[in-house]
């Protein structure tokens, strides 16, 4: 048997790892309860809650960090369980997103293209990731771009959940928050 070369070898591995196409559960049972567009819509008749959206990307390396680390969190994971309907939002999607009365639709551009409701909520700055929270009905309170750790994050969530967005600046807030992560 003839033996390959360690860069041929390289190559190959390099390339079925790049190809493996990534896609988050729509519903985890043991981490937080991701919901769809649609769901979301639903759930906000029965029971009022602030909503968060994690806008990514298949391609998006820090939101593949997010889902393995800040999203896995115990205390992440509950606090979002209790007080927000949680949603996974693919940036890329080609399907047709029904929010608030309005079909978004995918836009192609270049090798990739996004989908409509990303660029409205994303407000044109198309950075992944990014979390993108919603009031109890529906309205956009404000996007946060970029990775967080569980720590930061926590507090963001606590800043939003707690309706501090209303009354303080997120530096302020954070100067006294005391979360449970450390």
């Amino acid at each position: 048997m003839r033996k390959l070369p360690i860069f041929i070898l390289f190559a190959i591995v390099a390339s079925a790892i790049c190809s493996f196409s990534y896609k988050p559960k729509a519903i985890e049972t043991d981490g937080i309860k991701w919901m769809t567009w649609k769901d979301v819509q639903e759930a906000e008749k029965k029971e009022k809650r602030k909503i968060f959206v994690d806008v990514y990307t298949d391609w998006c390396g820090w939101c593949k960090r997010m889902d393995a680390g800040t999203f896995t969190n115990a205390d992440i994971v509950s606090y979002v369980n209790q007080n927000f309907y949680a949603v996974k939002f693919d940036a890329e999607t080609q399907s047709v997103i029904n929010f608030r009365g309005k079909d978004y639709k995918y836009i192609a551009q270049g090798n990739r293209g996004y989908n409509e409701l990303a660029a409205e909520i994303l407000n044109g700055q198309m950075s992944y990731p990014t979390s993108v929270y919603f009031d109890e009905s529906l309205n956009e309170i404000f996007p946060v771009p970029g990775y967080q750790e569980p720590r930061m994050f926590e507090g963001i969530l606590n800043f939003v959940a707690s309706n501090s967005y209303k009354t303080a600046k997120f530096d302020e807030y954070q100067k006294t928050f005391k979360g449970k992560i450390k």
